[in-house]
C-alpha cells in the first residue's frame, strides 16, 4: 500500500513512516501542512492518505478541509484523519463524501493496538469506513444541539437575551441597530421551532432552550 502522510509534528510524522514501513507499506511522501499534502496527492496517487486535522497555518481545521477537497478532487481517494480532537466542522462532510466508503476518523490518544491500527487503514484503502465511537458520539450529540442551527451572531445574541439584557441593551453591546437585533430575534425563534401562542413566552423558551444546551 503506498500512503502520504500529512502531519505537522515531526516526531509523529516520521514515527508513522516507520510504522507503516515496519507492516510492509510504503510511505510516498510525509508532509506538514495541507498545501503540501494535496501537492504531494496530485504528484504520488496513493492508495491511502493518512492526514492530522489541526496543521498550519491556522491550527484548526486545515487538514480536514484538505481531506474533503482531496475527496472531490480524487473521487474513491481512501482518507483517514487522525487526530487528537474531534473536529466538528466538515467532519461530516468528509464523512458523507464518496457515499461514506474508504472513510476513517481515528482518535490518536485511543489507538491502543499498533496491529488494529494497520489492520483499520487497510480496511479504509479497501473500501470500509472505520470511525471511532467517540467520534460518533460528539457529532451525534452536536447534530441533537438545536443551537447548531444558528448562526454565530445569532447565538451571540441569545446568549445576551439569557443574561436578562433588552434588545436596546443587546443592540448597545454588539453595535447594532435595534431593527437588526429584533431580526436576529425573530430569526433564532424560527429556528428553534418554538411554538407560537398566546400563552407562550417564546423569549423565555428561547433562553431554556440556551440553557438546556450549553
Amino acid at each position: 500500500m503506498r500512503i502520504v502522510i500529512a502531519e505537522d509534528s515531526v516526531l509523529l510524522r516520521e514515527g508513522l513512516a516507520g510504522l507503516f514501513a515496519r507492516f510492509g507499506h510504503t510511505v510516498t511522501a510525509a508532509v506538514g501542512d495541507a498545501g503540501a499534502l494535496i501537492a504531494a496527492v496530485a504528484v504520488d496517487a496513493p492508495d491511502l492518505v493518512v492526514t492530522d486535522v489541526r496543521m498550519p497555518p491556522g491550527f484548526t481545521d486545515e487538514g480536514l478541509r484538505a481531506a474533503v477537497t482531496l475527496r472531490q478532487m480524487h473521487p474513491g481517494l481512501p482518507v483517514v484523519a487522525l487526530s487528537q480532537f474531534v473536529q466538528h466542522s466538515y467532519a461530516t462532510e468528509l464523512l458523507a463524501s464518496g457515499d461514506g466508503r474508504g472513510i476513517g476518523y481515528l482518535l490518536k490518544d485511543r489507538v491502543g493496538d499498533v496491529e488494529e491500527f494497520i489492520a483499520s487503514l487497510e480496511r479504509v484503502a479497501a473500501g470500509d469506513t472505520v470511525v471511532d465511537p467517540e467520534v460518533v458520539r460528539q457529532l451525534l450529540r452536536r447534530s441533537q444541539n438545536p443551537l447548531t442551527t444558528l448562526s454565530a451572531r445569532e447565538r451571540e445574541v441569545l446568549a445576551l437575551v439569557a443574561e436578562g439584557q433588552s434588545n436596546a441593551a443587546i443592540a448597545r453591546t454588539l453595535v447594532l441597530s435595534e431593527a437588526a437585533v429584533n431580526k436576529h430575534i425573530g430569526n433564532i425563534l424560527a429556528k428553534l421551532n418554538l411554538p407560537a401562542t398566546e400563552d407562550t413566552n417564546r423569549r423565555v423558551l428561547a433562553v431554556l432552550t440556551y440553557l438546556r444546551s450549553t
